[in-house]
């Protein structure tokens, strides 16, 4: 299977502008997985939320057009898709003619899919959603909602995750709360380049200690992996150390390439969030 070092992530690569499924570069999800103590199947739910910026192709009278992407991908797929590859095969479609929105669509559809299963035994259809210049202005921004943790005045000394941060209230009725906070920031796993979120914690149970919650976020300052994987790490460390009876990660990362990611993880089966962007992506 494909290993995020052999990716094309920090090498100068030329740029195709003729269709070329062949460039998406699936990597299996299960080895980082295995490092949060996940095996088997996944004990959450939940969704990668991407938006293609950059989207472009050629009528069939050689005229381009443009638009924004929406892709949901379900966080059950075998692999996730190395956000380079998906940036070079976006950028396949600048010369290629379609003739129609749903051909380009379908045609996404299709390619995606077959990349997020690729060498498992199921498969499941990624969510692909086109919106063309007319429906631009109809695209919101809104930051996240809930009661942002960044007004605690506190001191941070650890930049690489430390859960012993976490703690929560026993031994008290429990507690519904949505938390945020706008100082998530980790590194990509192979090049290093810092990757700026947004995280909102929605959980029913033991009162999680504000404070330790916001020196934890902050904790992953310079952590090296991929956003997904960060929320999976979240989710995962808030769930064993907070044993909420309910709990959503949901963050949303500034874009690079053209493309963002906004990973969801939750303990319940639950309504995807709208894919709107806050004002820094």
């Amino acid at each position: 299977m494909n290993s995020a070092e052999l990716s094309q992530l920090g090498k100068p690569v030329a740029y195709a502008d003729q269709y070329d499924p062949s460039l998406l570069y699936p990597i299996a999800r299960a080895s980082k997985r295995h490092e949060i103590g996940v095996t088997g199947a996944v004990p959450f739910f939940g969704a990668d939320l991407w938006t293609s910026f950059e989207l472009s192709w050629l009528n069939p009278r050689g005229k381009p057009q443009v638009a924004i992407a929406h892709f949901t991908v379900p966080c059950e797929t075998a692999n996730i898709i190395e956000s380079k590859s998906l940036k070079l095969y976006l950028g396949s479609y600048s010369n290629t003619v379609f003739q129609s929105v749903e051909q380009v669509r379908d045609r996404l559809r299709a390619d995606l899919s077959e990349a997020a299963w690729r060498g498992a035994p199921g498969s499941a259809t990624i969510g692909v959603k086109i919106l063309t210049p007319d429906l631009f202005d109809r695209e919101p921004v809104h930051e996240l909602d809930g009661l942002s943790l960044d007004r605690l005045d506190i001191e941070c000394t650890d930049y690489t995750p430390a859960p012993d941060l976490l703690s929560a209230t026993v031994g008290e009725p429990p507690v519904q709360e949505v938390l945020t906070s706008n100082l998530l920031k980790s590194n990509c796993l192979v090049t290093g380049q810092p990757d700026w979120g947004s995280i909102q914690i929605s959980y029913t149970g033991p009162q999680i200690e504000q404070g330790g919650l916001l020196r934890y976020l902050v904790s992953f300052r310079n952590h090296n992996e991929f956003h997904e994987q960060c929320v999976e790490r979240v989710f995962m460390d808030l769930w064993r150390r907070c044993k909420p009876s309910k709990l959503a990660v949901y963050a949303r990362y500034t874009r690079r390439g053209g493309l963002d990611i906004n990973p969801l993880r939750t303990s319940h089966p639950m309504a995807l969030p709208a894919n709107v962007r806050t004002a820094r992506q």
